[in-house]
């Protein structure tokens, strides 16, 4: 199977601040007292749709999955879905320039 190259894949990747930006957004309905956990019902789907989107494939989804439920769950909000999976995909240079993390 051919592995594909930077210039012959067609989508564009992800920016870190978009990431960041989707976790503020998600982690801001603590800074709302009792109607927060209502607004994570309404924000869970679409962040999910978010996250799909985003990072598609079979990984998108099953992250979009993980997301969904971490967003309905009481207490999980504090989880940078989006931030971890921005690293754990396209890696963090390190002060050599190379990849912290390296895809195999």
């Amino acid at each position: 199977m051919k592995k594909l190259n930077q210039s012959t894949n067609t989508a564009p990747q992800v920016s870190l601040a978009f990431c960041i930006l989707m976790d503020l957004i998600g982690y801001a309905t603590y800074a709302i007292p009792f109607f927060g956990e209502f607004a994570d019902l309404a924000w869970a789907p679409i962040s999910a749709m978010i996250f799909f989107k985003t990072f598609g494939g079979w990984k998108g989804a099953l992250g979009g999955a993980f997301n969904f439920i971490e967003e309905l769950m009481p207490g999980l909000d504090f989880i940078p879905t989006f931030t971890l999976t921005y690293v754990l995909k396209y890696g963090l240079k390190g002060s050599n320039g190379k990849k912290v993390f390296q895809q195999a």
